[in-house]
C-alpha cells in the first residue's frame, strides 16, 4: 500500500506518510487504493478486533501482532467496554458516543492511537531525528494530542489554540497539561488563522533546516496526518455491526451518518468506510453558522470570503476545511494538477468552484445543513425533554440538521449521529438550554447535574484548582519564532 499526495510528488509508504504528516508538495496523503472489507464477516469480535482488521488493511508493512498490541494499549484508558458505544435515541435514530476516552472528546479515538503509530513508523523508516509535533486546535485536538504524546520518548508537542475561541473547560484541559515534552500557546486569531500558520511553518525550508541542525523534524497530529484519520474509520464499521446485532437493520441494509463537521476529517472517515464497502446511504454534514461546507455541498462553490463566528460548538468554528482536499482529489479523478489549481484559488481568492459533473457526484453521497445558536439550544432542550438524553452543542448541531434533513427529504433510513464530546466540556452553554448560566463553568456543571441528573465526568471535576502551566499568547506573525524558541533558545 503506497500513499499519494493530493498535490503531486513521489509516493510514500504508510510509515513515511505518518512520520511526515504532510507531503513535501504541501498536499495530504491518501491511499493509492481503498482496501475492501467484508463488513459482514471480517469485522466481528468487538472494537479491538475490528480496529485491527481495518488498520492492518492500510498498514500492510506493520507486523500484525505489533499492531494488535498498539491497539490494545491505545484503548485501555477508555471508560466503556465498547470504546465507542451506540445508544438508541428514538426509533430510527442512534447516537454514537465517541467521547469515552481520557479527554472526553472524539479526538481521543485517533490521538490515543497516533503515538503508537508514530513510534512504529519511525522504526520502519529508520528515522533518527526527534519528532516535533505541531498542532492547531479548535478545542479538542489540542488536549487529546497533549495527553496522547505526553512524555513519549523522542517527541515534543506544541499546541496553538485561538485565544478566547475555546470553551473554558477546553482551555483548562490544555493549560494545565503536565508532561516534560508538552507546550501550549494561544494565538491572537481564529482557528483558521492558527491552522494556516502551522501549514506555513511546515512549508518553510528555513525552519526545517534550523530544526534539522538540532536533530529534529516536524510532524503533525492534526487530521491532515493520515495516522489521525485512519483510526476514525473503525467506528463506522463497529456502529454498523451494533445496529445489526440489536436487530435494528438487516445485514446489507444502508444507513445514514450525520456528523458535526469543521475540518472534515470525521466525516471523511465515513466516506473512506463507504469506499471500503460499508453500506452507506447518506453522509450528512452538519455545520453551525460557519456554514461554508453547507454552501459548498449545495452549490459546488467553496468560498471562505465570509464572516467568522465564534459559537458554542467551537470545535467546528472553521472556514478552511483541510480534509476536504482529500475528497477533492477523488472528485478530480486523482488529478493532482486540478487539486493544486483549486487550492491556489482558495489561497489567492478565497474560493474555487467544482464542475457540474463533480457536484452531481458529490450529491449522490453527501447532504449538508446548518443551524444557529438558538437552534442548538432548543435542540439540547427538546431532546432532553423527549428522551432524557443530554447532548453537547456539537451533537445538538448534528441533531438539528438531521431533523431538518428528514423533514426536507422524507428519508427515514436508520441514522447514526456522531456525538463528539461529553456535554460537561461545554457545561455553561448546555446549561443555557435550561436556565441562565453564570460565568463559573464548575458551578454551572453542578447546576446542570442537578437539573439533568447526568453525572459529571471525573476528568472535569479534577480540573478544579489544578495549576495553569501554559499561559503564553503570541501574534500570528510570531508563530515561527514560538516554534523555534524551545529548540534553539529563547533568543530566537
Amino acid at each position: 500500500m503506497r500513499y499519494l499526495s493530493t498535490r503531486g510528488g513521489e509516493p510514500a509508504s504508510a510509515a513515511e506518510a505518518i512520520v511526515r504528516g504532510i507531503s513535501p508538495s504541501g498536499g495530504l496523503y491518501v491511499p493509492e487504493s481503498y482496501p475492501t472489507i467484508d463488513w459482514n464477516n471480517d469485522v466481528r469480535g468487538g472494537y479491538l478486533a475490528t480496529a485491527h482488521r481495518v488498520m492492518q488493511a492500510y498498514l500492510p508493512q506493520t507486523d500484525s501482532t505489533e499492531l494488535m498490541n498498539m491497539i490494545s494499549a491505545a484503548y485501555k484508558s477508555f471508560d466503556h467496554a465498547d470504546v465507542t458505544p451506540l445508544v438508541k435515541l428514538r426509533e430510527g435514530e442512534h447516537v454514537l458516543e465517541l467521547w469515552h476516552g481520557p479527554t472526553m472528546a472524539f479526538k481521543d479515538v485517533a490521538l490515543q492511537m497516533l503515538p503508537h503509530l508514530m513510534r512504529s513508523s519511525l522504526r520502519q523508516t529508520g528515522e533518527t531525528k526527534q519528532v516535533y509535533i505541531l498542532v492547531a486546535t479548535s478545542g479538542d485536538t489540542g488536549k487529546a494530542a497533549l495527553e496522547g504524546f505526553r512524555d513519549v520518548e523522542g517527541t515534543r508537542v506544541l499546541v496553538f489554540y485561538p485565544y478566547g475561541g475555546v470553551s473554558e473547560a477546553q482551555r483548562l484541559q490544555m493549560v494545565t497539561q503536565e508532561g516534560n515534552n508538552v507546550d501550549v500557546c494561544a494565538v491572537h486569531g481564529n482557528f483558521d488563522d492558527a491552522q494556516t500558520g502551522v501549514k506555513q511553518i511546515f512549508a518553510s525550508r528555513a525552519i526545517a533546516s534550523e530544526l534539522k541542525e538540532k536533530g529534529w523534524r516536524l510532524s503533525s497530529a492534526n487530521s491532515i496526518n493520515f495516522g489521525r484519520l485512519l483510526p476514525q474509520i473503525v467506528y463506522y464499521f463497529t456502529s454498523y455491526q451494533s445496529l445489526i446485532a440489536s436487530g435494528e437493520i438487516k445485514p446489507g441494509e444502508k444507513v445514514n451518518f450525520c456528523v458535526p463537521t469543521g475540518n472534515f476529517g470525521d466525516i471523511l472517515a465515513g466516506e473512506y468506510a463507504r469506499r471500503m464497502g460499508l453500506p452507506v446511504n447518506k453522509l450528512i454534514c452538519a455545520s453551525n453558522r460557519n456554514n461554508v461546507l453547507t454552501d459548498f455541498f449545495e452549490s459546488g462553490v467553496y468560498d471562505d470570503n465570509r464572516p467568522f463566528y465564534q459559537s458554542m460548538s467551537c470545535s467546528i468554528d472553521i472556514l478552511i476545511s483541510s480534509n476536504l482536499e482529500r475528497l477533492l482529489f477523488e472528485l478530480a479523478n486523482r488529478d493532482d494538477s486540478l487539486v493544486r489549481e483549486w487550492m491556489q484559488g482558495l489561497k489567492e481568492k478565497g474560493m474555487y468552484a467544482l464542475p457540474q459533473s463533480a457536484l452531481d457526484e458529490l450529491k449522490q453521497t453527501f447532504s449538508a445543513g446548518w443551524c444557529t445558536e438558538e437552534d442548538t439550544l432548543e435542540t439540547i432542550k427538546h431532546i432532553f425533554d423527549e428522551t432524557g438524553y443530554l447532548m453537547d452543542p456539537h451533537t445538538a448541531v448534528a441533531q438539528c440538521v438531521y431533523e431538518r434533513y428528514v423533514k426536507k427529504t422524507g428519508d427515514r433510513t436508520q441514522t447514526i449521529l456522531l456525538s463528539t464530546a461529553n456535554p460537561y466540556k461545554f457545561a455553561s452553554d448546555v446549561l443555557g438550554a435550561f436556565e441562565t448560566a453564570d460565568k463559573d463553568d464548575f458551578a454551572n456543571a453542578d447546576r446542570l447535574k442537578a437539573i439533568t441528573g447526568a453525572p459529571i465526568p471525573k476528568g472535569m471535576s479534577e480540573l478544579l484548582g489544578k495549576p495553569e502551566r501554559h499561559l503564553d499568547v503570541c501574534d500570528l506573525a510570531d508563530m515561527p519564532k514560538r516554534v523555534l524558541a524551545p529548540i534553539l533558545g529563547s533568543n530566537k
